[in-house]
């Protein structure tokens, strides 16, 4: 008999699939559960499992593994997908690929099947994933051959089975969650006119709703990466939590953005990520006092690439690590503090120092000093505007 290893959340898609997967393959599924920090407890997912006819489930408790190993090293990146999005899906998915192909060959499976759908990114990330790390594995992707058309038809395939899904067609959103962020898609938000409904935030408080107070935060880095706030030194995902609480009561990290997928359509989202929103914008700030212009001009253009790279999947890339290896050269100075004021959605800059600064008082000051002389700008000015000048005399002579 098949085994077939599915990527289980417990959610509407992959609850219908096992029962699926053993009508049409006449298989035995084995589900894993990656826990990213979902904020629910997957206990009882064991249960629900097997009575949706799966013979095992694995739980696996990757929170520390996806904070060190993926969200920070995108942190440190600078990832911003099309301005906006901080990829909190996109970071998630190489690791479950990972831990996937790591059970189907522990348990002997010769496929691997997901929950995805054929007109999202993640079927890409899931499958490029599983092609890097094992390119004999054969993959299952349901949504692409069965006969159900939209999740009010999921719902209604799972009622008739008897089994029971947290969706509703009363708010029929696809959700992914993890301690990173959460983000919505479908139902009202699909068409991009219609605002946020009031009840659609469950990580971030609405900014409307927030403190009237600021509150000051400080985050520690070291090399890139933040290691404590307020003082306190904490794991990886102890800081990610930390910040995440501190951001969201104040309306942090909330974006609404039409995308472009890379499948080649437009898609509507909105994503939650409060901690990540801090840490990235204090991140910003201390590369500003301790990367000079080149470098830091010239890692810009690093973090686009870098930022699709990861969105289209391509995590377990050659040129994705050649690039990390660059990111972590600039980041050896990248050691500081920085204190961010939060207010009503906002991360405002209120300080930052760092051993590293290449900040001189001395030279920006616009007080009287001695260390600039400030006759010395005449003669670079004509040479750095010499080309324009010999442009310039150029078209006069053309004129004549």
């Amino acid at each position: 008999m098949k085994k077939v290893v599915l990527a289980y959340s417990g959610g509407l898609d992959t609850s219908i699939i096992i029962p699926w997967l053993k009508e049409n393959y006449d298989c035995e599924v084995i589900c894993m559960a990656a826990d990213l920090g979902q904020g629910e407890e997957l206990e009882p997912l064991h249960e629900k499992a097997i009575k949706s006819g799966a013979s095992k489930l694995y739980i696996e408790d990757l929170k520390e593994e996806y904070v060190k190993d993926y969200v920070f090293p995108a942190l440190k990146a600078g990832c911003i997908y099309e301005h906006k999005y901080l990829l909190g899906t996109s970071t998630a998915r190489p690791l479950i690929a990972k831990r996937l192909v790591e059970i189907a060959e522990k348990e002997g499976a010769d496929y691997i099947a997901h929950g995805a759908t054929g007109k999202g990114n993640d079927q890409v990330r899931f499958e490029l994933g599983i092609k890097a790390l094992n390119p004999d594995i054969k993959i299952i992707a349901p949504w692409r051959e069965w006969d159900i058309k939209s999740r009010e038809d999921a719902v209604d395939y799972a009622e008739k089975r008897g089994i029971p899904v947290p969706v509703t067609k009363k708010r029929p959103y696809s959700m992914d969650r993890n301690v990173f962020h959460l983000s919505h898609e479908g139902a009202d938000l699909e068409n991009p006119w219609n605002e946020p409904m009031a009840d659609l935030y469950m990580v971030s408080k609405n900014p409307m709703d927030a403190p009237d107070e600021a509150e000051y935060v400080e985050i520690e880095f070291e090399q890139g990466v933040p290691v404590a706030i307020n003082g306190e030194k904490l794991s990886a995902l102890a800081l990610l939590e930390k910040a995440n609480e501190l951001a969201a009561k104040h309306g942090v990290g909330i974006i609404d953005m039409v995308e472009n997928r890379l499948v080649g359509m437009k898609s509507r989202g909105v994503y939650e990520t409060p901690g990540g929103t801090l840490l990235h914008n204090a991140h910003l700030e201390l590369e500003s006092l301790t990367l000079d212009r080149d470098t830091l001009q010239y890692k810009q253009v690093v973090s686009i690439k870098y930022s699709q790279l990861v969105y289209d999947g391509l995590w377990f890339t050659t040129l994705r690590q050649s690039l990390a290896a660059f990111v972590d050269e600039t980041q050896n100075n990248v050691t500081g503090t920085v204190r961010i004021k939060l207010y009503k959605g906002h991360c405002l800059s209120a300080g930052v120092k760092s051993p590293y600064s290449l900040y001189n008082e001395d030279l920006a000051t616009f007080g009287e000093e001695e260390v600039y002389n400030q006759k010395d700008a005449e003669g670079f000015i004509n040479l750095f505007g010499l080309p324009l000048k010999v442009n310039a005399m150029m078209k006069k002579n053309q004129n004549k």
